[in-house]
């Protein structure tokens, strides 16, 4: 409990990147800052070449709250799986929209830490992490240290197990368990059958960082993932022995702020190279068998990374998207029309990079260069959730809890 109640005093930086919370006196020393350079870049004209047409929409719940909770949908076969903040997980059928079951999950807290929110005290949202999937089932984790597996047929609750810290990021799974990374430093293994802890490892957590964690990734018998101290690690998925470790950015400044590194971007695994990126630190490209570094380029970022073209696409700390050649770690492009518009991760499909912002807007751009190519308005009060993308269809969740079936095509 001492532990838990340390760590919810010290990890108060509920914004995640210097740009949102530079009006604070301390960020700079007291210098007045140009205000106009703080502000979100206004949306500029552009030639539309793509259509962004919606096929279906449907609500979950009353969305993802004041906690800048970031809960992404998750698609199994022919399902997909979404969350609000607050217990409520609903199925649909991606095709149709049509929902196939709903459950209303209880906030079973009750613990000295339950009521403590420093950023809106009357929001009670519990859910954080979600939504993951595997062996017909689908699991959240709460801010209460809960992970819940319920039944991928019809919502019925298979276990809940406690990992007694807040759990942020979706569940993983793989070789019969299920991999959960909570905000105090550590990485658990699951049963997958029962929730019975198998194996836990635990990192040290820096006295300031940002709030959010990396997810774990499954690969091969290993789990990749990043922590707050910016080490990515892997580890064996059978008994959590450490296959490597890898700093991707030695703290360094005067400030607890200057010193944050935080790995919260998901590694990408994408053949025999994983790609890590930390706040205030490096994109690296990774050798998959030992961690050893194969490239590097200076780069701040605290989102999830994508792939396609050859090229790895960034979404850095000032809301520019980066795409970075995986051979070379040349920039081949940067696009800073959409500069400090709270940008959602990046998602690549057929020959588009998307993303959204905090006013709701999908924007469409081109692999190959970064033009924008598309825009629609999707939901009034934003889109933080990383969308996915699956058979032709993008599917975004915004933050009122509208969910959105979504085609782009040539015009």
């Amino acid at each position: 409990m001492t532990r838990n109640l340390a760590l919810a005093s010290l990890c108060l930086l509920f914004m995640a990147g210097c740009s949102w919370f530079s009006w604070l006196p301390w960020v700079d020393g007291g210098k007045k800052k140009d205000t106009e350079s703080l502000k979100p870049a206004k949306l500029t004209k552009y030639e539309p070449e793509v259509k962004i047409t919606r096929r279906w929409s449907a609500n979950v719940g009353k969305g993802l709250g004041r906690k800048y909770l970031r809960i992404r949908p998750v698609i199994v076969a022919d399902r997909i799986y979404a969350a609000d903040g607050y217990g409520q997980i609903d199925a649909f059928d991606r095709f149709t929209g049509k929902r196939q079951w709903r459950v209303q999950l209880p906030d079973e807290s009750g613990g000295l830490l339950s009521g403590l929110n420093f950023m809106d005290r009357r929001d009670p949202s519990f859910v954080g992490g979600g939504v993951g999937a595997g062996g017909g089932m689908v699991f959240v984790g709460t801010t209460n240290g809960d992970v819940i597996a319920l039944s991928a047929a019809d919502g019925s609750q298979v276990w809940r197990a406690s990992v007694d810290s807040e759990v942020l990021a979706p569940p993983a799974t793989g070789d019969g368990k299920v991999y959960v990374q909570a905000i105090d430093g550590s990485l658990i293994a699951l049963d997958l059958e029962d929730g019975k802890v198998v194996w836990e490892i635990d990192q040290q957590v820096p006295i300031l960082t940002l709030r959010g964690t990396a997810t774990p990734v499954f690969d091969g018998g290993v789990v990749y993932t990043g922590f707050a101290n910016g080490n990515v690690v892997a580890v064996k998925a059978q008994n959590g022995e450490p296959v490597w470790e890898h700093l991707l950015m030695l703290p360094e400044g005067r400030s607890e702020l200057d010193r944050m590194v935080d790995v919260d971007s998901t590694p990408l695994v994408d053949g025999p190279i994983v790609y890590a990126v930390s706040y205030q630190g490096n994109l690296r490209g990774l050798r998959r068998q030992d961690g050893n570094p194969l490239w590097e380029l200076p780069m701040s970022s605290f989102l999830d990374l994508d792939e396609g073209y050859g090229n790895v696409y960034v979404v850095d700390a000032n809301d520019t998207i980066v795409a970075v050649d995986t051979r070379t770690a040349e920039e081949e492009w940067r696009q800073d029309a959409l500069a400090r518009r709270r940008l959602s991760s990046p998602v690549v499909f057929s020959n588009y990079v998307a993303v959204t912002d905090y006013k709701g807007y999908l924007h469409i751009l081109a692999q190959s260069d970064g033009r924008l190519l598309g825009r629609r308005k999707l939901d009034g009060k934003g889109v933080r959730s990383r969308m996915i993308y699956a058979d032709g269809m993008l599917y975004a969740l915004g933050n009122s809890g509208s969910l959105q079936a979504l085609e782009v095509s040539v015009r």
